[in-house]
């Protein structure tokens, strides 16, 4: 099966260059449910284009007959972050021109105030796909609505033109699944939302991350927000409404880098999802292990970062997964004090119990700078 190839242009470059995206459509036997994914909103966080290669290279190996519904692939979804470079350093985090998050930019539809009561009272009674097709009907009217503004003589920054490319590719999308990693150095898991906690193990990773409260800047929480907020009037109407509408973004591995193990980690899991929903019919897909797989479900108030008590240079920084005590030390700083003194360690204990979740890249801190991520265990201060 080949995929269908889009190429759309992003941004017209001082220079006279194009930056573009290319997205790969593989259309299956039904096209009643379509899946997006794409890769590297950030920057440096490049492992899920190589994930994207090889779900390319997998669906092409598939017949037709086997794909039940659309696949969307879009790798080097930011090319700007992407290029960004400083020195041997690609952060691309963060819009260089107007200083923001390119993952916290998103059109958010809940904040149009529309009458969700009304639209749910009005099709109460409904099927499903009524439903669906209305409501969505209703965001993508209002999307286009905004997209309007940016031809006018005054335009827009280019940061509202590319979420408004990247949300119309995914509107009317089933399921959306973001590939991101730490920007430092990160254990892999993903994000989840209220509703999706049946299906998170099925990506065979060890930690999911519950959403419960989605804010609607972020790629994945822009797109699943409006879904949760139709679902929370409906309830309050007396009717459970499931849509079969799902959102995940997967972390895997550390900033400008594609480890192996992430990569293969990423592939199997969404093959394996992908499977479990029917979406793609092959023999080795679902495992027969997924039910059994350990997965630690938690929210994100057991995070825990900590930040540089004073500057100087990072030691004996515990490794990532490490399991800690509260009261144990988690890592050193080598302070250099110009007091005319020795320089001196300082050591940082853990607050609670719990295991290292993420660590900094650079080991040399100013004062209050990043350090570290632990996963505390719930309720444990002890």
């Amino acid at each position: 099966m080949q995929p269908q190839i889009k190429t759309i242009n992003l941004l017209r470059l001082s220079s006279g260059d194009n930056l573009a995206l290319q997205v790969y459509q593989f259309l299956g036997k039904k096209t009643d449910q379509k899946i997006y994914i794409q890769a590297n909103l950030h920057g440096a966080e490049i492992v899920g284009n190589v994930v994207i290669k090889q779900l390319l290279d997998w669906l092409i190996s598939l017949d037709e007959e086997q794909l039940f519904g659309e696949v969307w692939l879009v790798p080097a979804c930011n090319p700007l972050g992407m290029n960004q470079r400083s020195h041997f350093f690609n952060s691309g985090r963060y819009n260089s021109y107007d200083g923001k998050d390119w993952n916290r930019i998103f059109w958010d539809y809940d904040t149009e105030k529309e009458d969700i009561y009304h639209f749910a009272k009005d099709h109460l009674e409904a099927d499903h796909e009524t439903i669906y097709q209305n409501y969505l009907h209703r965001i993508k009217t209002r999307l286009e609505e905004n997209i309007q503004w940016r031809k006018q003589a005054s335009a827009v920054p280019y940061s509202v033109k590319y979420q408004q490319v990247l949300q119309s590719l995914c509107l009317d999308a089933k399921i959306v699944i973001d590939i991101h990693s730490s920007s430092n150095q990160g254990v892999d898991y993903l994000f989840t939302f209220p509703g999706q906690e049946a299906m998170t193990q099925n990506f065979l990773l060890d930690v999911g991350i519950l959403v419960n409260q989605p804010k609607g800047y972020t790629f994945d929480e822009a797109f699943i927000k409006p879904w949760l907020s139709l679902k929370k009037v409906f309830k309050n109407l007396g009717r459970n409404l499931d849509l079969g509408l799902a959102s995940w973004t997967l972390e895997l591995g550390n900033g400008m880098s594609a480890k192996s193990d992430s990569v293969e980690k990423g592939v199997q899991g969404i093959k394996n999802y992908l499977a479990s929903l029917g979406v793609v019919k092959v023999s080795d897909f679902p495992l027969t292990h997924t039910e059994k797989h350990p997965l630690q479900l938690v929210t994100k108030n057991q995070l825990k970062e900590y930040y540089a008590p004073t500057g100087g240079i990072v030691k004996n920084c515990l490794q990532l997964q490490t399991n800690v005590v509260a009261g144990e030390v988690i890592y050193q700083i080598l302070e250099f004090n110009k007091k005319g003194k020795q320089p001196e360690i300082v050591e940082v204990k853990a607050e609670a119990s719990g295991w290292i979740f993420d660590r900094g890249t650079n080991e040399a801190v100013n004062e209050g700078e990043y350090v570290l991520t632990m996963l505390e265990k719930e309720g444990n201060n002890e």
